[in-house]
Protein backbone atom coordinates (compact mmCIF):
# COMPACT_ATOMS: atom_id res chain seq x y z
CA UNK A 1 0.00 0.00 0.00
CA UNK A 2 1.33 3.41 -0.89
CA UNK A 3 2.44 5.83 1.55
CA UNK A 4 3.99 9.09 2.04
CA UNK A 5 6.17 10.99 4.77
CA UNK A 6 4.90 14.70 5.48
CA UNK A 7 6.08 16.56 8.69
CA UNK A 8 5.22 20.25 10.22
CA UNK A 9 8.29 22.79 10.00
CA UNK A 10 6.35 25.54 12.09
CA UNK A 11 3.36 26.22 14.03
CA UNK A 12 2.71 29.97 13.53
CA UNK A 13 4.97 32.78 12.26
CA UNK A 14 7.85 33.12 14.53
CA UNK A 15 8.16 29.41 15.14
CA UNK A 16 12.08 27.88 15.67
CA UNK A 17 14.06 26.58 12.65
CA UNK A 18 15.83 23.77 14.00
CA UNK A 19 13.62 21.19 14.23
CA UNK A 20 12.61 21.70 10.98
CA UNK A 21 16.17 21.74 9.28
CA UNK A 22 16.46 18.27 11.40
CA UNK A 23 13.57 16.53 9.75
CA UNK A 24 14.98 17.64 6.08
CA UNK A 25 18.51 16.10 7.48
CA UNK A 26 17.12 13.35 8.66
CA UNK A 27 13.52 12.37 8.48
CA UNK A 28 13.05 11.11 5.24
CA UNK A 29 9.96 12.83 4.32
CA UNK A 30 8.33 13.93 1.12
CA UNK A 31 7.23 17.14 2.26
CA UNK A 32 6.98 19.76 4.73
CA UNK A 33 4.79 22.59 5.79
CA UNK A 34 5.09 26.06 7.41
CA UNK A 35 1.96 27.10 8.21
CA UNK A 36 2.63 30.73 9.46
CA UNK A 37 -0.67 32.36 9.26
CA UNK A 38 -3.25 33.99 11.61
CA UNK A 39 -6.24 36.67 11.31
CA UNK A 40 -4.36 39.15 12.68
CA UNK A 41 -0.85 38.90 11.20
CA UNK A 42 -2.31 38.62 7.62
CA UNK A 43 -4.00 42.08 8.13
CA UNK A 44 -0.39 43.33 9.45
CA UNK A 45 0.99 42.21 6.16
CA UNK A 46 -1.53 43.90 3.87
CA UNK A 47 -0.39 47.10 5.58
CA UNK A 48 3.43 45.80 4.94
CA UNK A 49 2.74 45.94 1.33
CA UNK A 50 0.56 48.82 0.87
CA UNK A 51 3.67 50.45 2.68
CA UNK A 52 6.19 48.86 0.10
CA UNK A 53 4.87 46.34 -2.44
CA UNK A 54 8.02 43.96 -2.26
CA UNK A 55 7.10 43.42 1.36
CA UNK A 56 3.86 41.58 3.03
CA UNK A 57 5.64 38.21 3.67
CA UNK A 58 6.26 36.68 6.84
CA UNK A 59 9.10 38.56 8.25
CA UNK A 60 10.79 35.49 8.90
CA UNK A 61 10.76 33.53 5.41
CA UNK A 62 13.94 34.85 4.07
CA UNK A 63 15.93 33.86 7.44
CA UNK A 64 13.76 30.29 7.10
CA UNK A 65 14.66 29.90 3.46
CA UNK A 66 18.39 30.82 3.60
CA UNK A 67 18.86 28.13 5.61
CA UNK A 68 15.91 25.29 3.77
CA UNK A 69 17.02 26.32 0.30
CA UNK A 70 20.55 24.69 0.69
CA UNK A 71 19.50 21.42 2.05
CA UNK A 72 17.30 20.61 -0.66
CA UNK A 73 20.51 20.13 -2.79
CA UNK A 74 20.83 16.82 -1.08
CA UNK A 75 17.61 15.96 0.67
CA UNK A 76 14.86 17.03 -2.24
CA UNK A 77 11.78 17.56 0.57
CA UNK A 78 8.72 19.50 -1.28
CA UNK A 79 8.22 22.51 0.29
CA UNK A 80 4.67 24.25 1.26
CA UNK A 81 3.79 27.30 3.01
CA UNK A 82 1.56 30.45 3.78
CA UNK A 83 4.70 32.50 4.49
CA UNK A 84 3.92 34.31 1.50
CA UNK A 85 0.47 36.22 3.26
CA UNK A 86 -0.30 39.48 1.85
CA UNK A 87 2.64 38.58 -1.36
CA UNK A 88 3.40 35.39 -2.02
CA UNK A 89 4.43 36.47 -5.87
CA UNK A 90 6.91 38.51 -4.37
CA UNK A 91 7.52 35.94 -1.51
CA UNK A 92 8.34 33.39 -4.07
CA UNK A 93 10.36 35.91 -6.76
CA UNK A 94 12.79 36.53 -3.22
CA UNK A 95 12.95 32.46 -3.10
CA UNK A 96 13.75 31.98 -6.17
CA UNK A 97 16.74 34.22 -5.90
CA UNK A 98 17.55 32.40 -2.77
CA UNK A 99 17.76 29.43 -4.77
CA UNK A 100 20.22 30.87 -7.41
CA UNK A 101 22.44 32.14 -4.88
CA UNK A 102 22.84 28.96 -3.48
CA UNK A 103 23.51 27.02 -6.63
CA UNK A 104 19.89 25.75 -7.01
CA UNK A 105 18.61 27.75 -10.42
CA UNK A 106 16.18 24.78 -11.33
CA UNK A 107 14.16 24.87 -8.31
CA UNK A 108 10.81 25.09 -9.05
CA UNK A 109 9.07 27.97 -7.10
CA UNK A 110 5.45 28.48 -7.35
CA UNK A 111 3.10 31.21 -5.83
CA UNK A 112 -0.46 30.61 -5.26
CA UNK A 113 -2.75 32.99 -5.09
CA UNK A 114 -6.57 34.66 -5.37
CA UNK A 115 -7.51 35.08 -1.72
CA UNK A 116 -7.54 38.69 -1.52
CA UNK A 117 -10.86 39.47 -1.82
CA UNK A 118 -10.69 43.49 -0.80
CA UNK A 119 -11.86 44.88 -3.65
CA UNK A 120 -14.80 42.69 -3.75
CA UNK A 121 -15.76 43.14 -0.06
CA UNK A 122 -18.21 46.11 -0.49
CA UNK A 123 -20.63 43.53 -2.31
CA UNK A 124 -20.89 42.30 1.20
CA UNK A 125 -21.06 45.06 3.65
CA UNK A 126 -24.97 43.44 4.38
CA UNK A 127 -23.11 40.70 5.51
CA UNK A 128 -23.68 39.96 9.29
CA UNK A 129 -20.36 40.11 11.03
CA UNK A 130 -19.69 36.26 13.09
CA UNK A 131 -18.21 38.36 15.88
CA UNK A 132 -20.59 40.48 17.05
CA UNK A 133 -24.00 40.37 14.36
CA UNK A 134 -23.54 43.64 13.10
CA UNK A 135 -23.20 44.46 9.45
CA UNK A 136 -19.76 44.85 7.69
CA UNK A 137 -20.67 47.80 6.25
CA UNK A 138 -20.07 49.28 9.53
CA UNK A 139 -16.96 48.75 9.23
CA UNK A 140 -15.92 50.03 5.62
CA UNK A 141 -14.31 53.57 6.68
CA UNK A 142 -11.79 51.35 8.86
CA UNK A 143 -11.19 48.41 6.91
CA UNK A 144 -8.05 47.62 4.90
CA UNK A 145 -7.58 43.99 4.12
CA UNK A 146 -9.92 41.28 3.31
CA UNK A 147 -8.60 37.84 2.93
CA UNK A 148 -10.77 34.54 2.35
CA UNK A 149 -9.71 31.16 3.56
CA UNK A 150 -8.82 29.18 0.34
CA UNK A 151 -8.73 25.39 -0.01
CA UNK A 152 -5.75 22.58 -1.22
CA UNK A 153 -6.94 22.42 -4.93
CA UNK A 154 -4.48 25.09 -5.98
CA UNK A 155 -1.14 23.60 -3.96
CA UNK A 156 -2.11 20.43 -5.70
CA UNK A 157 -1.94 21.54 -9.09
CA UNK A 158 1.29 23.33 -8.53
CA UNK A 159 2.70 20.30 -7.23
CA UNK A 160 1.48 18.03 -9.93
CA UNK A 161 3.11 20.75 -12.74
CA UNK A 162 6.19 20.17 -10.94
CA UNK A 163 6.55 22.95 -8.18
CA UNK A 164 9.55 22.31 -5.42
CA UNK A 165 8.33 24.84 -3.24
CA UNK A 166 4.90 26.46 -3.40
CA UNK A 167 4.21 29.99 -1.71
CA UNK A 168 0.25 30.52 -0.82
CA UNK A 169 -1.58 33.62 1.12
CA UNK A 170 -4.92 33.03 3.15
CA UNK A 171 -5.25 29.41 2.59
CA UNK A 172 -6.69 27.04 5.58
CA UNK A 173 -4.10 25.95 8.05
CA UNK A 174 -4.51 22.54 7.00
CA UNK A 175 -4.92 22.86 3.75
CA UNK A 176 -1.27 22.67 3.55
CA UNK A 177 -1.10 18.80 4.09
CA UNK A 178 -4.53 18.02 1.81
CA UNK A 179 -3.16 19.71 -1.07
CA UNK A 180 -0.08 17.60 -1.03
CA UNK A 181 -1.48 14.46 -0.13
CA UNK A 182 -4.48 14.95 -2.78
CA UNK A 183 -1.99 15.46 -5.34
CA UNK A 184 0.28 12.37 -3.90
CA UNK A 185 -2.74 9.84 -3.93
CA UNK A 186 -3.79 11.38 -7.18
CA UNK A 187 -7.52 11.50 -5.78
CA UNK A 188 -10.14 14.17 -6.96
CA UNK A 189 -11.47 17.46 -4.50
CA UNK A 190 -14.90 15.21 -4.93
CA UNK A 191 -13.27 12.34 -2.62
CA UNK A 192 -14.96 13.49 0.37
CA UNK A 193 -13.98 10.76 2.87
CA UNK A 194 -10.59 10.76 1.87
CA UNK A 195 -10.45 14.74 1.83
CA UNK A 196 -11.45 14.29 5.80
CA UNK A 197 -8.69 12.54 6.01
CA UNK A 198 -6.49 14.51 4.89
CA UNK A 199 -7.81 17.43 6.92
CA UNK A 200 -7.90 15.60 10.34
CA UNK A 201 -4.01 14.96 8.87
CA UNK A 202 -3.45 18.70 8.43
CA UNK A 203 -5.11 20.00 11.71
CA UNK A 204 -2.84 17.76 13.73
CA UNK A 205 0.45 19.01 12.17
CA UNK A 206 -0.63 22.94 11.67
CA UNK A 207 0.33 23.86 15.02
CA UNK A 208 3.74 21.96 14.96
CA UNK A 209 5.61 21.01 18.32
CA UNK A 210 1.96 21.27 19.79
CA UNK A 211 1.02 17.81 19.08
CA UNK A 212 4.46 16.33 20.24
CA UNK A 213 4.14 17.94 23.76
CA UNK A 214 4.23 21.97 23.09
CA UNK A 215 2.14 23.68 25.04
CA UNK A 216 1.07 20.91 27.04
CA UNK A 217 3.50 20.97 29.51
CA UNK A 218 2.55 21.19 33.47
CA UNK A 219 5.12 20.11 35.93
CA UNK A 220 4.29 17.89 38.23
CA UNK A 221 0.86 16.56 36.47
CA UNK A 222 1.71 16.53 32.22
CA UNK A 223 5.47 16.15 32.14
CA UNK A 224 7.42 16.08 28.81
CA UNK A 225 10.81 14.99 28.31
CA UNK A 226 13.56 17.58 27.05
CA UNK A 227 11.03 20.45 25.69
CA UNK A 228 13.60 22.57 25.18
CA UNK A 229 15.00 20.39 22.26
CA UNK A 230 11.07 19.71 21.22
CA UNK A 231 10.85 17.43 18.31
CA UNK A 232 8.31 18.17 15.69
CA UNK A 233 5.95 15.99 14.23
CA UNK A 234 5.94 13.85 11.31
CA UNK A 235 2.95 11.43 9.90
CA UNK A 236 3.14 8.35 7.79
CA UNK A 237 -0.12 8.59 5.83
CA UNK A 238 -1.80 5.57 4.13
CA UNK A 239 -3.66 5.50 1.19
CA UNK A 240 -6.13 3.87 3.45
CA UNK A 241 -6.62 7.08 5.52
CA UNK A 242 -4.53 5.19 8.38
CA UNK A 243 -1.97 7.78 9.94
CA UNK A 244 1.18 7.26 12.07
CA UNK A 245 2.64 9.91 13.93
CA UNK A 246 6.16 10.65 14.61
CA UNK A 247 9.26 12.48 16.04
CA UNK A 248 12.84 12.23 15.02
CA UNK A 249 14.93 9.87 17.40
CA UNK A 250 16.69 11.81 19.78
CA UNK A 251 14.19 14.81 20.52
CA UNK A 252 12.38 15.84 23.25
CA UNK A 253 8.48 16.00 23.87
CA UNK A 254 5.97 13.67 23.92
CA UNK A 255 3.79 11.32 21.89
CA UNK A 256 0.91 10.66 23.57
CA UNK A 257 -2.32 9.70 23.47
CA UNK A 258 -3.38 12.64 25.63
CA UNK A 259 -1.57 14.92 23.48
CA UNK A 260 -3.15 14.21 20.40
CA UNK A 261 -6.74 14.25 21.90
CA UNK A 262 -5.88 17.83 23.05
CA UNK A 263 -4.62 18.77 19.15
CA UNK A 264 -7.56 16.84 17.68
CA UNK A 265 -10.08 19.53 19.53
CA UNK A 266 -7.88 22.36 19.42
CA UNK A 267 -10.24 25.02 18.01
CA UNK A 268 -13.09 22.14 16.80
CA UNK A 269 -16.48 23.78 17.85
CA UNK A 270 -18.01 20.64 16.47
CA UNK A 271 -15.90 17.31 15.85
CA UNK A 272 -18.77 15.51 13.57
CA UNK A 273 -18.67 19.54 11.55
CA UNK A 274 -15.43 20.79 10.80
CA UNK A 275 -15.89 23.10 8.23
CA UNK A 276 -13.16 23.77 6.10
CA UNK A 277 -13.46 25.03 1.91
CA UNK A 278 -12.77 21.53 0.90
CA UNK A 279 -14.83 19.96 3.06
CA UNK A 280 -17.10 18.96 6.19
CA UNK A 281 -14.77 16.97 8.25
CA UNK A 282 -15.96 14.42 10.67
CA UNK A 283 -13.79 13.54 13.13
CA UNK A 284 -16.61 12.13 15.61
CA UNK A 285 -15.78 8.08 15.16
CA UNK A 286 -11.61 8.52 15.56
CA UNK A 287 -9.50 6.66 17.35
CA UNK A 288 -6.51 7.29 18.56
CA UNK A 289 -3.99 4.42 19.56
CA UNK A 290 -0.28 4.01 20.82
CA UNK A 291 1.61 1.25 18.69
CA UNK A 292 4.47 -1.09 19.85
CA UNK A 293 7.21 0.74 18.37
CA UNK A 294 6.09 4.17 20.12
CA UNK A 295 4.06 5.19 17.29
CA UNK A 296 0.65 6.83 17.72
CA UNK A 297 -1.61 5.68 15.36
CA UNK A 298 -4.96 7.64 14.13
CA UNK A 299 -7.64 6.54 12.11
CA UNK A 300 -11.87 6.75 11.40
CA UNK A 301 -11.43 10.32 9.96
CA UNK A 302 -14.44 11.13 7.25
CA UNK A 303 -15.88 13.90 4.96
CA UNK A 304 -18.77 15.08 3.44
CA UNK A 305 -19.44 17.41 0.70
CA UNK A 306 -18.43 21.25 1.43
CA UNK A 307 -20.57 23.96 2.09
CA UNK A 308 -20.01 26.52 -0.91
CA UNK A 309 -19.18 29.08 1.55
CA UNK A 310 -16.00 30.30 2.67
CA UNK A 311 -14.73 32.43 6.06
CA UNK A 312 -13.26 35.59 5.28
CA UNK A 313 -10.94 37.69 7.78
CA UNK A 314 -11.49 41.31 7.35
CA UNK A 315 -8.84 43.49 9.26
CA UNK A 316 -9.91 46.62 9.91
CA UNK A 317 -8.76 49.95 11.95
CA UNK A 318 -9.79 49.80 15.78
CA UNK A 319 -7.98 52.23 17.32
CA UNK A 320 -4.85 52.46 19.59
CA UNK A 321 -3.19 50.85 22.99
CA UNK A 322 -1.84 52.60 24.95
CA UNK A 323 0.68 50.95 28.08
CA UNK A 324 2.24 52.54 30.31
CA UNK A 325 4.49 50.73 33.25
CA UNK A 326 7.04 51.37 36.36
CA UNK A 327 8.08 49.60 39.60
CA UNK A 328 8.10 49.91 42.85
CA UNK A 329 10.63 47.62 45.63
CA UNK A 330 11.58 47.65 48.65
CA UNK A 331 9.71 47.61 52.42
CA UNK A 332 5.70 48.69 51.45
CA UNK A 333 6.01 48.82 47.89
CA UNK A 334 2.92 47.36 47.33
CA UNK A 335 1.20 50.47 48.94
CA UNK A 336 3.18 52.90 46.76
CA UNK A 337 2.25 51.01 43.63
CA UNK A 338 -1.55 51.36 44.67
CA UNK A 339 -0.84 54.94 45.24
CA UNK A 340 0.56 55.13 41.89
CA UNK A 341 -2.36 53.97 40.31
CA UNK A 342 -4.69 55.81 42.03
CA UNK A 343 -2.71 59.34 41.26
CA UNK A 344 -2.93 57.91 37.69
CA UNK A 345 -6.74 57.32 37.74
CA UNK A 346 -7.38 60.66 39.29
CA UNK A 347 -4.98 62.18 37.05
CA UNK A 348 -7.44 61.16 33.77
CA UNK A 349 -10.11 61.99 35.49
CA UNK A 350 -9.21 65.54 36.40
CA UNK A 351 -7.75 65.66 32.43
CA UNK A 352 -11.16 64.68 31.37
CA UNK A 353 -9.51 61.73 29.41
CA UNK A 354 -11.85 59.84 27.30
CA UNK A 355 -11.44 56.19 26.21
CA UNK A 356 -13.12 53.30 25.12
CA UNK A 357 -11.72 50.75 27.75
CA UNK A 358 -8.93 51.41 30.48
CA UNK A 359 -6.88 49.03 33.42
CA UNK A 360 -4.85 49.31 36.16
CA UNK A 361 -2.66 45.83 37.05
CA UNK A 362 -0.26 45.28 39.25
CA UNK A 363 2.10 42.48 37.57
CA UNK A 364 2.67 39.54 39.84
CA UNK A 365 0.02 40.26 42.36
CA UNK A 366 -3.50 40.66 40.52
CA UNK A 367 -2.84 40.61 36.75
CA UNK A 368 -3.51 36.95 36.32
CA UNK A 369 -6.76 36.51 38.73
CA UNK A 370 -7.38 39.86 39.33
CA UNK A 371 -9.79 40.07 42.41
CA UNK A 372 -10.53 36.42 42.28
CA UNK A 373 -7.96 35.61 44.94
CA UNK A 374 -6.72 37.74 48.00
CA UNK A 375 -2.86 38.83 47.83
CA UNK A 376 -0.21 37.12 49.61
CA UNK A 377 0.08 37.98 53.25
CA UNK A 378 3.44 38.51 53.02
CA UNK A 379 4.69 41.50 51.57
CA UNK A 380 6.34 41.04 48.12
CA UNK A 381 9.93 42.23 47.48
CA UNK A 382 8.74 44.13 44.38
CA UNK A 383 5.81 45.05 42.56
CA UNK A 384 5.30 46.70 39.01
CA UNK A 385 2.16 48.93 38.66
CA UNK A 386 0.57 48.75 34.73
CA UNK A 387 -1.78 51.04 33.09
CA UNK A 388 -3.44 50.72 29.83
CA UNK A 389 -5.94 52.33 27.83
CA UNK A 390 -7.73 51.69 24.58
CA UNK A 391 -8.65 55.00 22.66
CA UNK A 392 -9.15 56.32 19.12
CA UNK A 393 -6.48 58.58 18.24
CA UNK A 394 -2.59 58.19 18.82
CA UNK A 395 -2.67 61.94 21.00
CA UNK A 396 -5.06 60.53 23.28
CA UNK A 397 -2.75 57.10 23.49
CA UNK A 398 0.46 58.99 24.19
CA UNK A 399 -1.31 60.66 27.37
CA UNK A 400 -0.62 57.27 29.04
CA UNK A 401 2.83 57.51 28.97
CA UNK A 402 3.28 60.71 29.91
CA UNK A 403 0.95 60.50 32.96
CA UNK A 404 3.14 57.19 34.23
CA UNK A 405 6.73 58.73 33.20
CA UNK A 406 5.62 61.95 35.64
CA UNK A 407 5.06 59.70 38.55
CA UNK A 408 9.17 59.65 38.30
CA UNK A 409 9.11 63.19 40.38
CA UNK A 410 5.31 63.79 41.41
CA UNK A 411 4.43 60.17 42.65
CA UNK A 412 5.25 57.73 45.18
CA UNK A 413 9.05 57.41 46.55
CA UNK A 414 11.06 54.91 44.74
CA UNK A 415 9.30 54.38 41.38
CA UNK A 416 11.83 53.41 38.37
CA UNK A 417 11.91 51.50 35.20
CA UNK A 418 9.08 53.70 33.56
CA UNK A 419 8.02 52.00 29.98
CA UNK A 420 5.37 53.14 27.75
CA UNK A 421 4.05 52.24 24.26
CA UNK A 422 1.38 53.13 21.91
CA UNK A 423 0.28 50.76 19.16
CA UNK A 424 -2.14 51.21 16.41
CA UNK A 425 -4.76 48.14 16.84
CA UNK A 426 -5.72 45.76 13.67
CA UNK A 427 -9.19 43.92 14.89
CA UNK A 428 -10.28 40.90 12.35
CA UNK A 429 -13.64 40.79 11.90
CA UNK A 430 -14.91 37.54 9.85
CA UNK A 431 -17.96 36.87 7.72
CA UNK A 432 -19.05 34.23 5.00
CA UNK A 433 -18.92 34.73 0.72
CA UNK A 434 -19.34 32.21 -1.87
CA UNK A 435 -16.37 30.32 -3.22
CA UNK A 436 -17.12 31.76 -6.54
CA UNK A 437 -15.84 34.97 -5.84
CA UNK A 438 -12.51 33.52 -5.45
CA UNK A 439 -10.24 33.69 -8.71
CA UNK A 440 -6.99 31.77 -8.01
CA UNK A 441 -4.45 31.93 -9.81
CA UNK A 442 -0.28 30.18 -9.68
CA UNK A 443 2.89 32.45 -11.32
CA UNK A 444 5.93 30.42 -11.56
CA UNK A 445 9.65 31.47 -10.93
CA UNK A 446 13.13 29.26 -11.65
CA UNK A 447 11.95 25.79 -13.70
CA UNK A 448 9.09 25.45 -15.76
CA UNK A 449 6.18 23.75 -14.94
CA UNK A 450 5.44 20.38 -16.33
Amino acid sequence: MKTARIASGAGYAGDRIEPALDIIRRGNVDYIIFECLAERTIALAQKAKQADPDAGYNPLMEYRMERLVPLLKDHPVKIITNMGAANPLAAAKRIYQIAVEHGLPDLKIASVEGDDVLAAISDYYDQPVMETGAPLGTLHERIIAANAYTGGKEISAALAAGADIVVTGRVADPALVAGALMHEFRKEYDDYPFLGVCVMAGHLLECGGQVTGGYYADPGYKDVPALWNLGFPIIEFHEDGRMLLEKLPGTGGLLHTSVVKEQLLYEIQDPAQYFTPDVIADFSRVAVSEMSDGRIEITGATGRKKTGALKVSVGYSDGYIAEGEISYGGHNCLARAKLAGEVIEKRLKMLNYQCEEYRSDLIGINSLYYDAFPMPADEPHEVRLRVAAKTDTLENAQVIGREVEALYTNGPAGGGGVRSNERKVISVASILIPETVIRPNICWFGGKPL
